[in-house]
């Protein structure tokens, strides 16, 4: 087969990732499932038919390693729907490799357009290891009289389905409805998600009273724990007739023919709707009536308005979406924020018409028409900015699968508790926060939660809980990671970092207790005695910190020893256009991002004071550390200012203010990256052009904000920037 283009191969990854995403979210409810002792036969049919799906796109569009994993786990899952294989922690773990082995396959194709190389071989004897089939001697149907005819035209999964439900002693029904055919459909549909809370529906077939004019009598065979008066609430009382099936020891028992292999397909989830027999339930229990003798449709009202006219059918597609690659979004923005530019030269150009009398008549016209454009451009903004907003479920999920991978590596019991999975950010900060979050995730697990043992002797439930939360604060958005492990000990941190030559011992006296804990973010830095393949390298932290800062966002943590830790990760809800501050220092026009900013006073020299060697003011009674941007950029001062101002800058719980020597006002930028050569530049965000031929460069505020505030750190990246 020649290879796909790259227009088809976006597609195919695209809707790939889509059903993988899927594939876990339902393992992850299965295995929860499994861990309670409930397993939803129908949840084990949905991760069936993701699977064959998967296969059958793969195969054609030529990705054949995707296509053979998924092969092989349809044939594992087979065995699991139909009772030859129990749903064990064992399968689980196989079919959850079986996901990341996709994850694997699909991220190496979209990176490089070549799959990576799976063992598939080794994949195939884990399979092997865990598919020997449960066969049941007793046959549980030999205490009902079920006609043979009935059990003759039975799926193999639906037989199964049928004997499981006998096993557990749930009682057997038959339900005999009408429907009218133009809407058998949607009405047996309708009878599904009516049933579905309290019985499960085995198969429906056509009853020997077949039905007048345009309609069908189907008589449904159902399981079903629930009482009579539930079954007729859920069913109605129109035109439907109830017959419990039950046991009879004394009648001969019939012995039922052989499952077909052939007529039905065994993985065919279609019920047999067309039989030329007439199943018949032998039963010695008179029929329950549920209405009058006189059967009626089922469900009027309903078909009613799922009727379509005539023999006409609709070509209109079910979904009201379309895929959109985020390129062609980010293009957008980038044209987007390109007219916020030109909106602001016509704004200037406005204002140097006021100022000519002869002028002014042309100048309010064009005020009134930017205004117009402005509003309509903010409109055009926040819509794309809307299709660009993901929930953060979509990395949540993903997270779900780590935390119970990595816990059974360590051989941990740990229950994920996730609120706030709705908030929604950028696309791109969802994408870019997979990773970090991954890291602190292993490391909770790996160096907080204790093992079941050590729980137990503090008087804590062997089951460790990690919570992860998210919600959105003004223009930001919060994500907070909070474990019930054994928290850090600041001591010992300290003395780790001290050995390790982090920090001397004369700086690590003057560092409070939040300082220290913000040492496990220094490169190198681990309590680890030995290397793990999750932690002890000194990697990871760092990079956390790294990778959050880059999306102008910065890290918190909070630890009680013996009690737990908490990571708040404050990001803003995007990175697209921003609102800034546009300030002057030295001549320099520099903008501050207003997510960042919460004020800006006038600075009185009177009231700054040093404490440990940096300048400080009081503001309303906290202490604000300042920062004088032209000594940290090494800006010559050629204009005396006879007022200077202070912008206040706060992340989460710190506070800076940047001194600077005027404000210019706000403005929407859109951010230009600063290139290659000058990406390791820090302070700065990027460059931005203002519309008048002027460039200013975009402060990196929660950066330097880390900076400033960080002893270990901010003296050499004073250094550095020099």
């Amino acid at each position: 087969m020649s290879e796909p283009g790259e227009g088809v191969r976006e597609e195919f990854l695209a809707e790939a990732q889509e059903i993988v995403e899927s594939l876990s979210r339902d393992l992850l409810l299965l295995d929860q499932g499994q861990k309670e002792n409930r397993v939803e036969p129908d949840l084990v049919n949905e991760v069936f038919r993701g699977v064959h799906t998967l296969k059958g796109i793969a195969g054609m569009f030529g990705y054949h390693q995707v296509g053979a994993i998924a092969h092989a786990l349809e044939d594992l899952l087979d065995d699991l729907r139909l009772g030859r294989v129990d749903l064990t922690p064992d399968v689980l773990d196989v079919l959850f490799q079986g996901v990341e082995n996709f994850y694997r396959l699909l991220a190496e194709t979209k990176k490089s357009n070549e799959p990576a190389e799976v063992n598939l071989e080794e994949f195939a004897q884990s399979i092997e290891r865990v598919s020997s089939p449960q066969r049941d001697p007793n046959d549980p149907l030999e205490h009902y009289e079920l006609d043979p005819n009935v059990l003759s035209v039975l799926t193999e999964y639906e037989e199964h389905r049928l004997r499981t439900n006998v096993s557990k002693g749930i009682p057997l029904y038959r339900l005999r409805v009408r429907f009218e055919l133009a809407v058998i459909d949607s009405s047996l549909e309708d009878l599904k998600q009516r049933a579905k809370p309290i019985a499960e529906i085995i198969t429906y077939l056509p009853s020997m009273g077949g039905g007048i004019d345009e309609t069908i009598d189907l008589d449904v065979l159902f399981a079903s724990s629930a009482s009579i008066d539930e079954l007729k609430d859920t069913f109605g009382d129109k035109g439907v007739q109830l017959l419990p099936i039950e046991k009879n020891e004394d009648a001969p028992v019939a012995t039922p023919a052989a499952p077909s292999r052939v007529a039905p397909d065994p993985r065919s989830e279609t019920p047999v709707s067309a039989m030329p027999s007439a199943p018949r339930y032998q039963t010695s229990i008179p029929p329950v009536p549920i209405a009058p003798s006189e059967v009626h449709s089922f469900s009027e009202e309903h078909i009613q308005l799922s009727h379509v006219s005539g023999n006409e059918t609709s070509l209109r597609s079910v979904a009201n979406t379309v895929r959109v690659d985020i390129s062609k979004l980010d293009y957008l923005m980038n044209v987007v924020g390109e007219l916020a530019i030109v909106r602001s030269a016509v704004t200037k150009v406005g204002e140097r018409l006021r100022g000519h009398l002869e002028m002014r008549q042309l100048a309010m016209e064009l005020h009134r028409v930017n205004r117009g454009f402005e509003r309509r451009l903010e409109e055009l903004q926040a819509g794309i900015l809307d299709v660009r907003m993901v929930p953060l479920g979509q990395v949540f999920d993903k997270l779900a699968r780590i935390v119970r991978q990595v816990a059974r590596e360590h051989e941990k019991k740990v229950k994920l508790v996730v609120t706030g999975s709705e908030t929604e950010v950028d696309k791109l900060i969802v994408e870019e926060l997979s990773d970090p979050l991954m890291h602190i995730i292993r490391n909770a697990i790996d160096h907080g939660i204790e093992s079941p043992k050590v729980r137990e002797l503090s008087e804590k439930p062997p089951v460790g809980t990690l919570a992860l939360n998210a919600f959105q604060k003004g223009n930001h958005v919060l994500i907070e990671v909070e474990d019930d492990g054994a928290g850090m000990n600041p001591e010992a941190l300290l003395r780790s970092a001290v050995a390790k030559g982090v920090v001397t011992e004369e700086t690590g006296e003057e560092m409070s207790r939040d300082e220290i804990f913000g040492l496990i973010f220094a490169p190198g830095f681990s309590t680890r005695a030995s290397i793990t393949e999750t932690s002890g390298r000194g990697v990871g932290m760092d990079v956390v910190k790294t990778n959050i800062g880059r999306l102008g966002g910065i890290i918190d943590v909070e630890s009680e020893l013996g009690t737990g830790t908490k990571f708040t990760i404050t990001l803003p809800i995007t990175l697209a256009i921003i609102s800034a501050l546009l300030t002057r220092v030295s001549e320099r026009t520099f903008a501050i991002p207003l997510t960042s900013v919460q004020e800006a006073i006038a600075l009185d020299p009177e009231s700054i004071r040093l404490v440990q060697g940096r300048e400080v003011i009081t503001l309303r009674g906290a202490t604000l550390p300042l920062c004088r941007l032209d000594q940290l950029f090494g800006l010559e001062r050629k204009e005396r200012w006879a007022k200077r101002f202070v912008v206040v800058s706060s992340l989460g719980t710190r506070r800076v203010g940047f001194v600077v020597d005027s404000l210019e006002g706000q403005q929407d930028i859109v951010i230009k990256s600063l290139g290659q050569s000058l990406s390791d530049v820090r302070g700065f965000a990027g460059a931005t052009d203002l519309g008048d031929q002027r460039v200013a460069l975009v402060l990196d505020a929660p950066g330097l904000l880390e900076e400033v505030l960080s002893p270990v750190e901010f003296s050499a990246a004073l250094e550095a920037t020099l």
